[in-house]
């Protein structure tokens, strides 16, 4: 008599299905890697614990004591912290990702998300936009072939990238275009596209809106606009991101004003590269810490980021004032080609009045490094001070800075030493203050080689968990990496990153931390960073015993606004 007819059907069924239940709990302990014997840091700011954690596909499976479990792979990382794959909240990498892939100089440190859009985000773009940025060779020639945000993000990814992606949809780039670089208020009818233009960004995955007020021609933007462009963007759950007004002699008030549009709007707001600019002004960081968080005490979402350095990097922009930019970079130089023109533009950077930010007067021209040019025949300045130069040609600092910006046809790649060390601890020290990079992610070989930049690229991570808090102690490990993953995916609402628990994705750092260590400097920045071991990026091994992989596994990574595939 065979088994059907000695046994019920209702027992064959249970019978079956007790062995299915079996075999499936075996195969639920099977992962393609398993991370053994590590110290991990969960991303939540909770003390470590010692343990395994597994992956399938993109995402972790399991977390803890996983002796039962096998896997196609195991990395050993006894004695080593593994945490969440740092966010890198300000970053620049969108045209050197474009070139390079990779994105060395920020995955050696740990970096598993670029966040673009200071201002300027790489669309939504219309064809004067992107008539004028492949104009400028922008990414080394690289032809504009998307018009929205997200057509850029997802062409990143298709491409191929180690690191994930997102971005803020920049202030400046719907102004300019709707209304150029004009220096008026926009009409009625231009705003409303503008803010249809965001609406379409948060819908395509946009963190929220970026601004960058100090430069042409965001800063023609007046408090009441940027106001409208963050409420649509607070329709969707984004926030709002923000290179403040000043962050010299009108400190407090451009702070002031950044809390002010976020109890307006209600959206969550963040200083970027929080900083007291200039010694007259040093004493305005405590200051600033206490305003943001009396504001975060009555409940507003208020925070900000910083890079671990004493100086700021930006263009010869930042030394002029923002009316002789007016209408671009080809207006901008034949401006200062104009005898009378010039006059008034050195006199104003001497004396700037209190409706732009000079940076040039915080740092001094001894104080102002000229990192790289375009023009050949400029680069042997490289590594100079804008006083070297001027002493070398006979000039004056202003006259040679805009002499510069004429033979380069360029905003000049500088560095303004502005800030004291002791602001920098006390900043990195706030609970709410993030990294953000502020540079590009790029490798230290070919042409990135015949340039200088700030070391910041090569760094900030590095530097902002071995110098300060392994050295310093400005903040518990735990605390720290809290700041640079937890805090910032729920910050901007990024679901399932920067943590280390079932259902995250799998983008996982391993590092020693009492190695951890930046090398970049200002006269050789193009070293990277070591005590970073190994990375995953959705599951895939991109540094692999410090070695970088073939993988490129990079995702583009979405706000709460976005109406696609959750």
């Amino acid at each position: 008599m065979n088994i059907a007819a000695r046994v019920p059907a209702l027992s064959l069924l249970l019978l079956f299905g007790l062995l299915m239940s079996c075999r499936f709990e075996r195969d639920a302990n099977v992962a393609d890697t398993i991370i053994r014997n590590g110290v991990i840091y969960d991303g939540s700011g909770a003390a470590p614990t010692r343990g395994d954690l597994a992956i399938v596909g993109d995402r972790i499976v399991a977390v803890g004591e996983l002796k039962a479990w096998r896997s196609e792979q195991d990395v050993d990382a006894d004695g080593l912290a593994v945490a969440p794959g740092f966010i890198n909240i300000l970053s620049w990498a969108n045209d050197s990702l474009l070139v390079d892939g990779r994105g060395l100089s920020d995955l050696m440190q740990g970096v598993t998300l670029e966040v673009f859009g200071e201002g300027w985000s790489m669309g939504p773009l219309n064809p004067a936009m992107k008539q004028e940025m492949e104009a400028q060779g922008f990414a080394n020639g690289t032809k504009i072939s998307w018009t929205r945000l997200d057509e850029y993000l997802e062409g990143l990814v298709q491409r191929g990238v180690s690191v994930n992606v997102a971005s803020f949809v920049g202030a400046a780039t719907v102004r300019i275009h709707e209304l150029g670089y004009e220096d008026r208020p926009p009409t009625e009818e231009e705003l409303h596209r503008m803010r249809s233009l965001v609406a379409q960004a948060m819908q395509d995955g946009a963190l929220g809106v970026g601004s960058s007020l100090i430069y042409a021609p965001g800063a023609y933007a007046d408090t009441d606009e940027i106001k409208a462009l963050v409420e649509e963007a607070a329709r969707y759950g984004g926030g709002y991101i923000s290179h403040l007004r000043s962050e010299a002699d009108n400190f407090l008030q451009a702070l002031d004003e950044l809390i002010d549009i976020g109890e307006d709007t209600g959206a969550r707001v963040e200083a970027y590269h929080l900083k007291a600019a200039g010694s007259p002004n040093w004493s305005k960081m405590r200051q600033a810490i206490e305003r943001i968080q009396q504001a975060r005490d009555a409940g507003l979402k208020v925070g900000a980021n910083m890079y671990p350095y004493t100086a700021g990097a930006t263009g010869l922009t930042a030394a002029m004032p923002p009316w002789v930019q007016e209408g671009g970079l080809d207006a901008w130089v034949t401006r200062l080609k104009d005898p009378a023109i010039r006059t008034r533009v050195a006199a104003e950077m001497r004396a700037p009045g209190e409706d732009w930010e000079n940076l040039l007067l915080g740092a001094s021209a001894d104080g102002l490094l000229l990192l790289g040019f375009r023009n050949e025949a400029l680069k042997p300045l490289i590594g100079k001070t804008l006083a070297d130069v001027a002493t070398l040609r006979g000039t004056t600092p202003e006259e040679t800075a805009m002499d510069l910006v004429i033979e380069d046809h360029s905003r000049v790649l500088t560095a303004y030493f502005l800030m004291s060390e002791d602001n920098v601890q006390l900043g990195l020290s706030q609970p709410w203050v993030g990294i953000g990079s502020d540079g590009g992610a790029m490798a230290p070989e070919g042409e990135v080689l015949e340039s200088l930049t700030h070391p910041r690229a090569y760094g900030s991570f590095a530097r902002f968990l071995g110098k300060y808090v392994r050295d310093e102690g400005v903040a518990p490990l735990a605390d720290a990496i809290h700041r640079i993953t937890g805090l910032q995916a729920d910050n901007w609402g990024l679901r399932d990153r920067g943590c280390l628990k079932n259902g995250c994705f799998a983008d996982v750092v391993v590092f020693d931390p009492e190695t951890i260590t930046d090398h970049a400097t200002f006269a050789n920045p193009h070293q990277l960073a070591t005590g970073v071991r190994d990375v995953f990026v959705n599951g895939e091994w991109a540094l692999k015993r410090g070695e970088v992989t073939a993988a490129r596994a990079g995702q583009v990574v979405r706000g709460p606004g976005w109406i696609g595939e959750q």
